[in-house]
């Protein structure tokens, strides 16, 4: 089984991401949602990921920002 992480702010170009992101992916994916807005403490974990913007998905390393909803900086 894959595991992979989704980060977001909570914006709404992350929640349509997330949303269509959820339904494309197949059942052997487990997938953890982290809303950096509700999660701030998980900031510097996301940034040590590679992540530079969200919406973005952490799959095996690799970082997939999918479209720009808020640069990490601006969540600090």
């Amino acid at each position: 089984m894959t595991t992979a992480r989704f980060y977001h702010a909570g914006c709404p170009v992350c929640l349509s991401a997330e949303q269509t992101l959820l339904n494309l992916l197949t059942p052997d994916v487990k997938v953890e949602v982290v809303h950096l807005g509700e999660a701030p403490a998980r900031l510097a974990e996301a940034e040590a990921a590679g992540v530079r913007s969200v919406p973005a998905l952490v799959v095996d390393g690799q970082v997939l920002h999918i479209n720009f909803g808020a640069a990490i900086a601006d969540l600090k």
